[in-house]
């Protein structure tokens, strides 16, 4: 192969792994830094996975969060780099006190742990107006995450079991797992009652 031909195979080479390497990277930082954060409701209540440094600290300024709760049972003061292109790294805890932001971590548990406990600290933070406006996260943003937010709707909007149910797969639980095989559904949304309807049984 003649010098000519090698180097227009470089060049090409080069402008195919540039053209397929830089949408890909932007595209995880995109995904770090906004980790699926959505709102549950607009100026009150926000969720998603666990975000960079900077992602958190864009998420709380632009939204005004007040409480971050982490559901990451398996680090529950994860260490967050700046962001895919920054190396800087800080606890989240710190990054909320720099902000002036209440952290908290609930271990959702699984039995033969009560799962109760999990929701009465929950409901606890979420029962006191201080508290909003709340992002709540885990490690993905979709399992365990979509679990409480799925018990917010039925305790303080009022929805159904099978509404909450039909907005948690729709945010990414999935239609295969998101039924009482899973645990977390078993254990959390099954037998979950509303505290104003064990009162009016109660009566």
């Amino acid at each position: 192969m003649r010098k000519t031909d090698w180097a227009r195979w470089a060049a090409g080479l080069t402008l195919a792994a540039f053209m397929i390497g830089v949408p890909h990277l932007y595209y995880r930082y995109v995904l770090e830094h906004s980790k699926r954060l959505r709102p549950i409701v607009e100026g009150a209540f926000y969720r998603s996975g666990c975000l960079t440094a900077n992602g958190f600290r864009d998420a709380i300024q632009k939204n005004h969060i007040k409480t971050v709760i982490s559901f990451w049972d398996e680090n529950p003061d994860p260490v967050l780099h700046g962001s895919r292109f920054d190396g800087s790294t800080i606890k989240e805890s710190d990054l909320c006190k720099s902000l002036d932001v209440n952290y908290r971590f609930i271990f959702v548990k699984l039995l033969p742990d009560d799962p109760a406990l999990a929701v009465a600290q929950f409901l606890e933070i979420m029962d006191d107006k201080n508290s909003y406006p709340v992002l709540i996260h885990c490690k993905a943003g979709l399992h365990r995450t979509g679990v409480m937010a799925a018990i917010y709707r039925m305790e303080y909007d009022g929805w159904s079991r099978q509404d909450a149910m039909r907005e948690l797969r729709a945010h990414g639980f999935g239609y295969f797992v998101g039924n009482t095989s899973n645990d977390y559904i078993e254990q959390y949304l099954m037998h979950y009652q509303p505290r104003n309807q064990r009162v009016a049984l109660r009566k």
